[in-house]
């Protein structure tokens, strides 16, 4: 996820606040079957499009919160590494890597109708700097970076990866990058902070983060 979706989300339940398995039973959307899947969430804005899935975790960022029992789904926002993928495309990935490269997991896509495959690379950092996306798609192939693949991956109990582009090289976060705690909750001074340093292009990163969950709604 990226720290974007702190912005136009609410507070909600973290893992074990009510545990793994919070929300509805699970259904199937335009996802396909989703039973005895749990969607991980770093923030409550993506949460609460997950529930329309089944069983939901708020895991924060990078998994700050934990990682919850069951198999995992990693679900929400990311931001592109390739200027050609534009805000709004979803990825259905069959793929997760670390920074150097190195494949944590890869299995079949989870069926997502106009989702295209991908590869995600899961960092423990915020990749906002144009030239580091371009080093890091050069380095591991990956179409898209979030913060939560990794973890959820190294559990080995993760069975796919949906996630919506909020945000490209030429489209940056800006101060929405510090608008988000460790455990997604939204940081308004952080946030503050952020759109004072870059007023313009944070304004452009919310609205585009704002596309990004709309994508995310007309698959679940």
């Amino acid at each position: 996820m990226e720290p974007a979706a702190a912005v136009v989300g609410r507070a909600s339940p973290r893992v074990g606040e009510p545990p793994a398995g919070h929300g509805p039973a699970p259904a199937a959307g335009r996802v396909g079957s989703t039973a005895g899947l749990v969607f991980c969430c770093a923030m409550a804005a993506e949460e609460k499009i997950a529930r329309k899935l089944g069983p939901t975790a708020r895991v924060g960022l990078a998994a700050a919160n934990g990682v919850p029992e069951g198999r995992l789904v990693s679900f929400g926002i990311a931001g592109s590494l390739r200027g050609d993928l534009p805000v709004g495309t979803v990825i259905d990935a069959t793929r997760v890597v670390d920074e150097s490269g190195a494949t944590l997991w890869e299995g079949g896509p989870l069926g997502v109708p106009g989702a295209r495959d991908g590869t995600i690379l899961g960092a423990s950092r915020i990749v906002d700097d144009p030239a580091d996306r371009a080093r890091l798609r050069n380095v591991t192939g990956a179409d898209a970076v979030d913060m939560e693949s990794g973890a959820l991956a190294r559990s080995g109990r993760l069975a796919g990866c949906i996630r919506a582009i909020s945000d490209t090289p030429d489209l940056r976060l800006g101060g929405i990058a510090q608008g988000a705690k460790p455990t997604g909750e939204a940081d308004l001074v952080g946030l503050l902070r952020g759109f004072a340093r870059e007023p313009r292009v944070t304004v452009r990163a919310a609205r585009n983060a704002m596309r990004a969950l709309r994508a995310l709604e007309r698959v679940a």
